[in-house]
């Protein structure tokens, strides 16, 4: 579970994210919209420790990210919005050095990286550096990466952003899986027709206020006869 109670951050004069409170339970899928610089990356930031909030607190699994950091890390993976990372590992040893992090056995480690090495058509690069790969390659072990790992809580940044169209598939199916399995999956698009098909519920976020927090069915009977384009425009008051 995830709780995020009165979180506010700030830049200089500028509030990035404002008073934020949320409840994201276990055994879901939520999006997390917004037009750019609306505060999804920040809030995100917030949420995996990057950043820390100007006022309010967040709380993975119960353990504050910003007083009990360690046991709050152990709970989640984060796969970023950039995966140029650890580009001088191949994508064997960044797999490896994931799952050894979170304290999975190397056999269980091996066993499951090549299964989705395979899933995912990386099986034949495992051992190139990442730093050969293309952005999708690159996407593909840090999902791997994750998959690994196992968490309870899964934060995802523009996951799809590069990777194919049977990559995405199967990472959507993941997604899935996971949440099937009672953990928590939190998501970042600008794909609305994704959030449309994966989630269970939305935020909907604009210049740092939360515009909506509900399911997507719940949205449209607000706004009948209108494209989830159209309604993202009411709400976000782009018109």
């Amino acid at each position: 579970m995830i709780e995020i109670n009165h979180v506010t951050k700030r830049f200089g004069d500028k509030t990035a994210v404002k008073d934020l409170s949320v409840v994201i339970p276990d055994g879901t899928i939520t999006g997390f919209i917004g037009p750019n610089g609306a505060g999804k990356t920040t809030t995100i930031n917030m949420m995996t420790g990057i950043l820390q909030p100007d006022a309010g607190e967040i709380l993975l699994d119960g353990h504050n990210i910003v007083t009990d950091p360690i046991e709050a890390k152990k709970s989640f993976v984060l796969v970023p919005d950039s995966p140029d990372i650890f580009l001088r590992l191949t994508g064997r040893e960044y797999i490896k050095f994931m799952g050894r992090i979170y304290d999975r056995p190397i056999e269980q480690i091996e066993a499951r990286m090549e299964e989705l090495a395979k899933e995912f058509e990386l099986e034949s690069s495992l051992d190139e550096q990442m730093n050969s790969y293309s952005h999708g390659m690159r996407q593909k072990a840090i999902v791997i990466g994750a998959l690994v790992c196992d968490p309870q809580i899964w934060f995802l940044d523009e996951p799809m952003t590069g990777l194919d169209p049977t990559a995405s598939y199967i990472l959507k199916e993941k997604m899935r899986e996971q949440a099937a399995k009672g953990k928590t999956i939190f998501f970042s698009t600008h794909v609305l027709e994704v959030a449309e098909k994966l989630c269970d519920k939305i935020l909907l976020i604009d210049h740092g206020d939360l515009k909506y927090n509900g399911t997507l069915e719940a949205l449209k009977e607000q706004h009948p006869d209108c494209s989830l384009e159209e309604i993202f425009i009411r709400v976000t008051g782009h018109e």
